[in-house]
């Protein structure tokens, strides 16, 4: 007697493979959570994490940029240290920072919907500088917002010195971030080459 057997394939490659790009840039996230400086005007310190969202919105375009993040925000509030400065639990998410991270998923997909379109992904090196540059000044847009309505809501502060201390404290900040993450995106292309 003889059996016959057929694979089964219940998740298409696709997905498995976005899924695990996804918990790669989560943990980039979190790794770059640990460098960290403080910033001389602000209480809020500077780290490495807008970067990553960046880069998140870059390589994996506004679906999987956006649940990279979302992971990445379930696994802190889960307790993995992997907020700024090694903190982990729900205290960070309803702190004066909450406001930062949960813009960062929807930052991602936005910097991955402007560099990308709505057309499907594109290879980040094909992308041309400008349209890069905007996206993540849009989503550099989305952080700041959400950064100072969260910090002005937790501090008890207006808007204006909300916005002062956690969002024009980090421009120059930012701008690095920006170039670091065209650098990053051309440095690939060039490595392809």
């Amino acid at each position: 007697m003889s059996t016959e057997s057929q694979s089964v394939e219940l998740v298409g490659e696709d997905v498995v493979g976005n899924v695990a790009r996804a918990a790669l840039f989560a943990a980039l996230v979190g790794a770059f959570a640990y460098v960290s400086f403080p910033n001389p005007i602000s209480p809020v310190p500077v780290s490495l994490q807008v970067l990553g969202v960046f880069l998140a919105g870059i390589f994996l375009g506004p679906v999987w940029g956006g649940a990279s993040l979302a992971f990445y925000l379930v696994a802190g509030a889960a307790g993995a240290p992997i907020f700024s400065g090694g903190q982990a639990g729900l205290g960070p998410l309803v702190g004066y920072t909450g406001g930062y991270l949960w813009s960062y998923p929807v930052a991602a997909a936005l910097i991955g919907a402007v560099v990308h379109g709505v057309d499907g992904i594109e290879e980040p090196e094909t992308v041309g500088t400008a349209r890069l540059v905007a996206g993540m000044l849009a989503g550099t847009v989305v952080i700041y917002a959400l950064g100072t309505v969260g910090f002005a809501l937790v501090q008890n502060v207006g808007l204006t010195q909300a916005f002062a201390v956690s969002a024009l404290a980090f421009v120059p900040f930012e701008a690095v971030k920006i170039a670091a993450a065209v650098g990053i995106v051309r440095s690939d292309a060039a490595a392809a080459a």
